[in-house]
């Protein structure tokens, strides 16, 4: 090994060593919980290994807060999903609950100083700036964008089938990964992505789509970047990279490492291109620009022109915002949108309701429409304007039922700056088998949020929390956002005598969508959820009124069926289960078809 390789390893672990020191000298934690699983992975590899249920065992065997130990020896965690708890932790007293240093510093390297890459006053201020930039009249304007895409993509499906109606194996993954990327290279960036009919090669888009599953596959080795960030000067970082990612270097995590290093210098190009457009065109056609624009960084950019000089963001910041927007609204979508296709193909009384439902809102726009248009390839139904599409009763349930669910981000993690106490609603036990009603939490401890355990805690949402049912939204008065209903945390709803779903006893969750904590709440919630909402409602009606999707049913030539079966990772992503598959590979293989009048029937 060359002498400057072996002093970069070396200026490495030195910076890992200090980052874990400092860990280890955390006080311990007097709460209940399992036993280590494992030296090194802690508790970790036990969930990401046993998934949904082994999490959401864990929380219901110990509680709302529960003990668990983190992976390379970082020492005793809380994983937490205690509703009064979480009111202080995201709303309440945030300013003590910060998102780690390693979550920050490792995003800022990738995407730049993006929302997710700032806190304090700089965090304030952009969110300042962007939060009327996803308004719902911007949803409404930026509608018109995704439904070609839509529309496309069911096209493009329609195209694969045979034409005497029978069904054929198609993997969704891909197509779905596809349309979302378009969505939001096209509504956000204002960027001619066209990856579900692309010819030719585009290195930003594909860059875009790789960046997720790097990121799954990277997260053990998060510590070291955050410990190079915050050791290292920008020369050294560059040069410690350039040692640590030589070619000659075989083991798959360096090629993972030169890999996202790629990537995310693609990236950068990429955006830094669009933004100078961008930028460009704003400034040589202030006159005619649109109050509105026509995609999301128009709308962001006039927004930081009008601001003050104060409140404005700096072109660094703007190219931050702009990755962020794209990878946060991309592989979160595709999650979703597979896994709600999927539990569809599961349920096929709810797809042929919704189908239904879906129909008779596209009936009702034009009377005077043949019906058999809605099955010709060559006549696309009519689109729904945004207000039908996102109030329908059926489609919101189901949206709502699979982010509950199945969030896409299954936990967050957040630090705690200074020793606190934090109170809880539901009584946990300490590591002796005392009472707790508020737990002691000493300085530098890593709070779990558990995004999960909280959708599906049975106090909250009922002894069949765990069950699918999108019907279970109809009776709801939730807020469908955070602006407008006025939900306290204490469960009080202004002028409605109907309780709404999620809130038990006077007590909710303090997300910002529908009680649940899918998009988080506080100023570090989600703050693009109606965008990922309505790009996720115009996919799924698109495909659902045109195409039947069911589990596969044919044998492969051993005998055996594939079943899909969802792992958890930083996605929860599906794979075929052995022998059918390899149990590693992404892909959602589902037998589709052209929908029948017969399927409109539930």
């Amino acid at each position: 090994m060359p002498l400057s390789q072996a002093c970069g390893i070396g200026i490495l672990l030195v910076a890992l060593w200090k980052f874990f020191a400092k860990l280890l000298r955390k006080p311990a934690i007097d709460l209940n919980g399992p036993k280590k699983d494992h030296w090194l992975t802690g508790n970790f590899s036990t969930m990401f290994r046993g998934g949904i249920d082994y999490c959401v065992e864990l929380v219901e065997q110990y509680g709302g807060a529960v003990k668990i130990f983190g992976p390379l020896d970082t020492g005793e965690l809380i994983l937490l999903s205690d509703p009064l708890a979480l009111y202080h932790v995201v709303v309440k007293d945030q300013h003590i609950f910060e998102e780690p240093d390693l979550f920050v510093v490792t995003n800022k390297a990738m995407f730049g100083e993006g929302l997710i890459a700032t806190v304090g006053e700089q965090h304030r201020r952009q969110r300042k700036l962007l939060t009327p930039v996803f308004s719902t009249s911007n949803m409404r304007a930026l509608l018109p964008t995704l439904q070609p895409i839509a529309r496309k993509l069911t096209s493009i499906l329609l195209a694969k089938l045979p034409n005497d109606g029978s069904h054929k194996e198609i993997d969704i993954l891909p197509w779905l990964s596809r349309s979302t990327l378009d969505g939001v290279c096209q509504a956000i960036l204002g960027y001619p992505s066209d990856t579900l009919e692309a010819t030719e090669h585009d290195e930003y888009a594909e860059a875009l789509q790789m960046m997720g599953p790097l990121i799954s596959r990277f997260l053990y080795f998060r510590p070291s970047v955050a410990a190079v960030m915050r050791n290292f000067s920008p020369y050294w970082r560059t040069k410690l990279v350039d040692w640590i990612t030589a070619p000659w270097i075989p083991t798959e995590i360096m090629k993972d490492v030169r890999e996202i290093r790629r990537i995310t210098e693609i990236m950068d190009r990429g955006s830094k291109k669009a933004f100078a457009e961008k930028k460009a065109a704003l400034e040589t056609s202030a006159s005619s620009f649109s109050s509105q624009g026509r995609d999301m960084m128009d709308i962001m950019l006039k927004a930081n022109s009008a601001s003050s000089s104060s409140e404005r963001l700096t072109d660094t910041e703007l190219l931050g915002q702009m990755n962020v927007m794209v990878f946060a609204g991309l592989d979160t979508t595709t999650s979703a949108l597979s896994r709600c296709v999927y539990l569809l193909a599961k349920n096929p009384l709810a797809q042929a309701r919704l189908r239904s439902e879906i129909r008779d809102a596209t009936r009702s726009m034009s009377l005077s429409q043949d019906d058999s248009s809605l099955f010709e390839h060559d006549t696309p139904p009519l689109h729904l304007p945004y207000d039908t599409l996102i109030n329908l009763p059926f489609l919101d349930g189901v949206v709502k039922e699979t982010l509950r669910l199945y969030p896409p981000f299954p936990h967050m993690a957040r630090i705690v700056n200074k020793a606190t106490t934090l109170p809880l609603h539901f009584p946990v036990r300490s590591s002796s088998g005392a009472e707790l009603s508020a737990i002691a939490i000493p300085e530098n401890t890593i709070i779990l949020i558990s995004i999960l355990a909280a959708n599906r805690n049975r106090a909250i949402w009922g002894d069949d929390a765990n069950e699918w049912k999108p019907e279970r939204w109809f009776s709801s008065t939730a807020r469908k956002d955070g602006q407008g209903t006025d939900v306290t945390f204490d469960g009080v709803q202004a002028g409605s005598s109907v309780p709404a779903l999620g809130v038990k006893d006077g007590v909710r969750y303090p997300g910002v969508y529908s009680n649940m904590m899918t998009f988080l709440g506080g100023s570090r919630s989600c703050i693009g959820f109606k965008f990922a909402e309505m790009e996720f409602k115009e996919i799924l009606a698109a495909l659902i009124l045109r195409l039947h999707f069911a589990l596969p049913s044919d044998p492969d030539a051993n005998g055996h069926i594939k079943e899909i079966q969802w792992k958890l990772k930083a996605f929860h992503t599906p794979v075929v289960k052995s022998p059918a598959g390899d149990g590693v590979t992404p892909q959602v293989p589902l037998n589709v078809r052209m929908v029948r009048e017969d399927d409109f029937a539930w």
